[in-house]
């Protein structure tokens, strides 16, 4: 049995475990049911998610020059503190931004490799923390704009890590930390024009992820240059499959490649 079509991050289902679907253009599969199963991946070719051309993807599953064209990859997108809907200023497609940007937001904490700030728009809660692969998370402050959470995380961000490792996030080497008592040691790094937001209820949100075995050390495969690969997949973590020998493919990192995926 095979399937073919154009990479995108994996749908998610908050469950217990996570459940995991992979939507094609005229396919979907539920990833969980074929855990323990033989998977081959064959690269086809580029499809840039947004113009559909087979051309070389850039960042994000976008060719280079829609990358660099379209509001969807703008600046804002990667570091929220420049938005600038909220003063009516357009960036790339106000209409676009002001959608996006002037909507709820929220600034969390989140436990995959290491406690980390981060921010996602409210509606994106708790499929954000999932595709970090975090075990648990805890939101600081929800606000009504996307700039106030980017000033809000880059406050924070010098007091607390940003950024996942995500070997260590696939190694499932982690502790559990209390992000009660972190969300109240950073209350007072929180900038005034956000503190009003601050949430002080909320317990933390726990997450199972399907995996089998863990990665003692975990390989990335770049399917672009080795353009097959086989194996056993042993669960899934994040946006990573893992598979049984070890080796690990993100996903989301590889949007924009059309695979044909066969089911041994």
């Amino acid at each position: 049995m095979y399937y073919q079509g154009v990479l995108r991050k994996m749908q998610t289902e908050f469950a217990e475990p996570i459940q995991y679907f992979l939507i094609l253009e005229n396919d979907f599969l539920n990833l969980n049911q074929i855990l323990g199963k033989t998977l081959s991946l064959e690269f086809i070719k580029h499809q840039c998610l947004n113009c559909g051309l087979n051309k070389p993807i850039y960042r994000q599953g976008f060719c280079k020059s829609c990358f660099f064209d379209i509001p969807q990859a703008a600046d804002w997108i990667m570091r929220p503190e420049l938005s600038t809907a909220h003063l009516d200023q357009e960036d790339r497609d106000l209409e676009y931004e002001k959608k996006v940007q002037l909507q709820p937001h929220v600034v969390y904490l989140a436990n995959s490799s290491n406690v980390k700030v981060g921010v996602t728009r409210k509606t994106q809660v708790p499929t954000r923390w999932i595709d970090q692969g975090a075990h648990e998370a805890i939101e600081i402050v929800e606000v009504p704009n996307r700039y106030l959470a980017g000033i809000t995380e880059v406050a924070l961000k010098d007091h607390v890590a940003d950024k996942t490792n995500w070997r260590k996030m696939l190694k499932n080497d982690i502790e559990d930390e209390n992000l009660v008592e972190w969300r109240e040691k950073l209350k007072q790094f929180i900038p005034d024009e956000a503190l009003d937001y601050f949430i002080a209820s909320n317990t933390e949100t726990n997450i199972l992820f399907p995996v089998n075995h863990y990665p003692e050390k975990p390989k990335s495969l770049n399917l672009e240059k080795e353009t097959s690969f086989k194996g056993r997949l042993v669960g899934i973590k994040g946006q990573y499959l893992i598979f049984e020998d070890d080796t690990v493919f993100n996903i989301r990192g590889n949007e924009g490649l059309v695979v044909k995926i066969t089911i041994d």
